[in-house]
């Protein structure tokens, strides 16, 4: 019966694949070509189409809907017609954009910031391999938005460069031209046919169209890029860029900074590049968002400092890499006698500078060096009794290194080796140690992908033990309607990186199957729609236990109209055991659970109009006869969008849950036990944002944040026993002589920015910041009371002002060339001739930057 069962399903699988797995017919070999052509007048880039260049350029148009239907031509009044041109120093883009002017969205944002705006996209693959793309984005509102983009990591828009684009609306639409200087590009003159892609979006309806056309079912959306041919006859230019800057810092719990530095992005070689952060500068880098965390493991942010966000795509492979452990707080200990105490311990540890080393050959090989130098950090222990102090290093001289080389082939596959170092000044500080072997492997016909890490870890403690070992494997089918997946997770309890990097856990030795669904075409309610349905089953590596399983499905549906809704559900069946929350690793202690079930919908109207508004709301249940287990949460986030140039939301959320059971992280301090508590924890969190853009030039933003959150415990404690059950204490907290683990937790921030983007890449920036932060075991005090405790507190006022500028190595040559141009009027007309390279360098390199965000993997 086992083996029928097991048939009849494998059947009824194929059959659903067969039936749903319904292609469209593009196939990435048939590309579309354009062929480009030297002018010998550039284009002035203004948005009025009357130049020379364009005069006899081949044209890009019949353009095919991709999203959310397939194979579409656009109406006839919204047609797109594309030229292009080049010369020494750029390629140049024109795109007639032809639509109805009152249909045309035009929010004005800041860069790289996203909108509800009309885009034009150009795409170039300079190595013409289908996995690198080089990504310009324009506004019909005039910013920009630009990214690096490969199959493994999607977009990039921490990546920035300098370039040129105007934007005119017309009566029958709207004229985009583009300069894209060849230093924003990292290509080999041997390769004479490139890559690209044009794009075009309609806000208005939610719909995008491509040149060369795209089939989402399956492969990587660089797989069917149109071929630009033509360029002959151009030297990759020297790719030094310098970015000085001046930084000045008033805070009134420190005394005023002023700073001088400068990062350098320098072109080694083709398609090297070096960028180096000389002395840095994070003092604008924006607050984290602060959560209360009752958990076992840390509370982690996602990185907030430029240098670490741009460029990062190869040293993110295998996920060996967490930028934010470099310039983080110490890590250090000190032991100190009753007598003493420790002060001036600072809240980050600087970093002296850092440097990143990466490029791409034309056969596809990836080369990326990483390294960073943080400084020796002291804290001062102070004997109480006598006054004497000494100093004590809690963090020593570090220096962080990363290597990767990484291997495309077949224009969707690659395979590469990750290694990375921390070295600490001192014998009494650790080193540490990690490599991965990392693959992600799709067949010819992009129909199933293999996906494989094998990790390692040494810290020099454990030179003569075990290695740590961490390990991933999925295989499944990555085209057509349905896809199903089964992978593989295990670590050894020896794995640890987070020296440079982050794993919350290890000795896990775990499985998953997902099954999913999505269309492809729109029905008559729906644009799109995706569901997954999952099952995970867990287990202890040492010892080979079983730690849980949870099964459940998660759908995600935009209609006609733009409204945007999701739902999920998971149960955890049966006992679960948590060998983590008791916090006794080396024993493997752990706490049984049973039967968690947990629900959640959210819907977003179309965000288009003048008003729209978010709803959410979740809800969990214990399905257990020993305890009353239940918590929800309510979201709401209303917005307006005032006009194309003022935007404001809020996003309000509220929190319940009553009679969990956890670590009482205060309480613990009675030997030979372990104390869990059961609690009602009450959450509120509010935030408004909101942005002025008066123009693609200035931008004024605001950001305020504040979380609150309660804890209250029962008043008799839980002892954890042997089997993982808590038995109840007879006796309070207070009369075993236990800490109180009641917390009120409460955090302010408000951000207030100015942004002038005063030259081509350079910018100055004014940022008024405070904060407040308040915790305490008063948990029966309400909203308000905490609030005003929490404004009772001296709250830190910052101000702090940054002007950074662009300069680029060809700008100043061309600048001498011109003046020696102007010293030799004498030469011969069939001399100027000759020397057309060292006219264009005359001429002035004008860049403008603007903004959007762009989902590189909602593509596939």
């Amino acid at each position: 019966m086992n083996f029928r069962s097991l048939s009849i399903l494998f059947l009824l699988v194929f059959s659903l694949n067969f039936v749903l797995a319904q292609e469209i017919n593009i196939n990435p070999e048939d590309k579309k070509a354009l062929n480009i052509k030297r002018t010998d007048i550039a284009p002035k880039i203004d948005g009025v189409l009357d130049d020379i260049a364009w005069g006899n350029a081949e044209v890009a148009t019949n353009f095919t809907q991709f999203r959310p239907e397939m194979g579409v031509k656009p109406l006839d009044y919204q047609n797109t017609v594309v030229k292009m041109a080049y010369d020494d120093d750029a390629i140049y883009i024109s795109a007639y954009l032809y639509d109805k002017p009152e249909e045309i969205q035009r929010q004005l944002t800041s860069r790289d910031n996203f909108g509800q705006s009309d885009f034009f996209l150009v795409v170039l693959n300079p190595n013409n391999d289908a996995q690198n793309d080089t990504e310009f984005f324009v506004f019909s509102s005039g910013t920009q938005a630009d990214a690096i983009a490969n199959p493994n990591n999607g977009e990039d828009f921490g990546w920035s460069a300098v370039w040129d684009s105007a934007v005119k609306i017309v009566d029958d639409g709207w004229i985009v031209e583009i300069k894209i200087p060849y230093r924003t590009l990292r290509f080999s003159k041997d390769v004479e046919t490139w890559g690209m892609q044009f794009h075009r979006r309609f806000q208005v309806n939610n719909t995008q169209y491509t040149w060369n056309p795209l089939d989402r079912t399956k492969g990587n959306i660089g797989l069917y890029h149109g071929e630009l041919k033509g360029i002959k006859d151009i030297e990759p230019p020297v790719r030094l860029n310098l970015y000085p800057f001046t930084s000045t810092v008033f805070n009134n719990f420190d005394k005023p900074t002023f700073k001088l530095g400068m990062d350098v992005k320098y072109g080694i070689t083709e398609n090297i590049t070096l960028d180096a952060t000389l002395i840095p500068d994070f003092s604008q880098a924006a607050f984290d968002n602060l959560t209360l965390n009752l958990g076992p493991f840390e509370q982690t942010f996602g990185e907030q400092r430029q240098f670490f966000k741009e460029g990062v795509d190869l040293f993110n492979k295998g996920n060996l890499f967490f930028s934010r452990r470099i310039g983080a707080s110490p890590r250090g200990s000190i032991d100190i006698t009753n007598d003493e105490e420790v002060s001036n311990i600072p809240d980050n540890v600087k970093v002296l500078n850092a440097l990143k080393i990466s490029g791409r050959s034309e056969k596809g090989l990836g080369i990326g060096v990483f390294n960073a130098i943080t400084e020796k950090t002291e804290a001062v222990v102070t004997n109480t009794m006598t006054n004497d102090s000494r100093k004590e290093i809690i963090e020593p001289l570090t220096n962080y290194n990363i290597f990767v080389i990484d291997q495309q082939f077949n224009g969707n596959s690659s395979i590469g080796i990750v290694n990375t170092s921390v070295w600490r000044n001192g014998s009494e500080f650790r080193d540490a140690y990690t490599g991965a072997l990392v693959a992600n492997i799709n067949n010819k016909r992009n129909t199933y992908n293999i996906r494989t890490d094998l990790k390692v870890s040494q810290t020099e403690f454990d030179i003569n033990g075990e290695f740590g070992f961490n390990s991933f494997f999925r295989i499944g089918k990555s085209h057509g309607k349905f896809r199903y997946s089964i992978d593989h997770s295990f670590s050894n309890d020896k794995f640890d990186i987070n020296d440079i990097g982050l794993n919350f856990r290890n000795n896990f030795n775990d499985f998953g199957i997902d099954i999913n669904y999505r269309i492809f075409e729109p029905t008559e309610k729906l644009n799109s729609f995706f569901a997954n349905f999952y099952v995970n089953y867990r287990r202890l590596y040492k010892p080979s236990e079983f730690s849980g399983t949870n099964f459940g499905f998660f759908v995600n549906a935009q209609t006609k109209k733009l409204l945007r809704l999701r739902g999920s559900i998971n149960f955890e069946p049966g006992k679960q055991f948590d060998f983590f929350e008791p916090r006794d690793f080396e024993n493997k202690r752990f706490f049984v659970f049973e039967n968690i079930g947990f629900i959640r919908g959210d819907i977003n109207t179309n965000e288009n109009k003048l008003f729209s508004i978010g709803l959410g709301a979740n809800m969990f249940h214990a399905f257990d006869s020993e305890r009353d287990l239940f918590g929800y949460r309510l979201n709401i986030s209303p917005a307006l969008r005032l006009s194309d140039k003022f935007r404001l939301g809020f996003d309000y959320s509220y929190q319940n849950n009553k009679g969990s059971r956890g670590f009482a992280n205060n309480s613990n301090n009675i030997a030979d036990e372990i104390v869990f508590g059961e609690r009602d924890i009450l959450t509120i969190e509010n935030s408004l944002s909101g942005s002025y853009t008066f123009n693609p030039f200035h931008t004024i933003s605001l950001s305020l944040r504040n979380f609150w959150s309660t804890v209250n415990y029962d008043s008799r404690p839980y002892f954890l026993q042997e089997d993982g059950t808590l038995e109840i204490q007879n006796n309070t907290y207070e009369e075993l002589g236990l800490g109180d683990s009641n917390v009120n937790f409460n955090t302010w921030n408000l951000d207030l920015n100015y942004t002038w983007q005063v030259g081509p890449g350079s910018f100055l920036t004014a940022l008024y910041r405070n904060q407040l932060f308040n915790s305490s075991t008063n948990s029966q005090d309400n909203y308000f009371k905490s609030l005003g405790n929490l404004f009772d507190q001296d709250i830190n006022h910052i101000l702090s002002v940054r002007l950074q500028y662009f300069i680029d190595y060809n700008s100043i040559k061309g600048v001498f060339k011109k003046k020696n141009k102007t010293t030799n009027t004498s030469l011969s007309n069939a001399h100027r001739t000759h020397s057309r390279m060292n006219k264009q360098m005359m001429r002035h390199n004008s860049i403008a930057d603007n903004s959007y965000i762009h989902d590189y993997n909602s593509y596939q």
